[in-house]
């Protein structure tokens, strides 16, 4: 039976000391399908021009995308490897929050297919993104 507020725990627990942690994204909701996290726009993310840097986007995209695969195997014995991912950045942001939520398209048992939609408060899309996990197993 799936567990939100472990699933919660896991994956902010595992972002301490690592890149999400740098850019304070934080999971907030899950479910059997879909994780969300949130990331603040500020200029620790923006590129020259001051905006939110596409590659922070991505990063965004990646960190949900790939926790999300968590949800469908077991870490004692597998691993998820992100080893494609593409984004479209339809809006710019230049400060507040962003929301990603990854939603399964394809689960398989060596491959998973996510769609990561990144919005503003408003619910505006920002990015839309597609990433695609290998499953491999852990090696002992």
């Amino acid at each position: 039976m799936f567990d939100r507020e472990k699933m919660l725990q896991l994956c902010n627990d595992w972002s301490k000391n690592t890149l999400m942690n740098t850019l304070d994204i934080v999971f907030t909701d899950a479910g059997e399908d879909f994780l969300t996290a949130t990331m603040p726009v500020n200029p620790r993310v923006h590129q020259p021009m001051g905006l939110l840097h596409g590659g922070a986007s991505v990063a965004l995209a990646e960190s949900v995308g790939s926790a999300a695969s968590l949800m469908f195997v077991n870490p004692e014995k597998q691993e998820v490897r992100g080893i494609e991912i593409s984004a479209n950045h339809l809006k710019s942001k230049r400060e507040g929050m962003v929301t990603a939520t990854a939603k399964i398209v394809h689960k398989g048992a060596s491959l998973h297919l996510w769609e990561i939609r990144i919005v503003d408060e408003q619910g505006k899309l920002i990015s839309l993104c597609k990433l695609t996990n290998m499953i491999l197993s852990r090696r002992q």
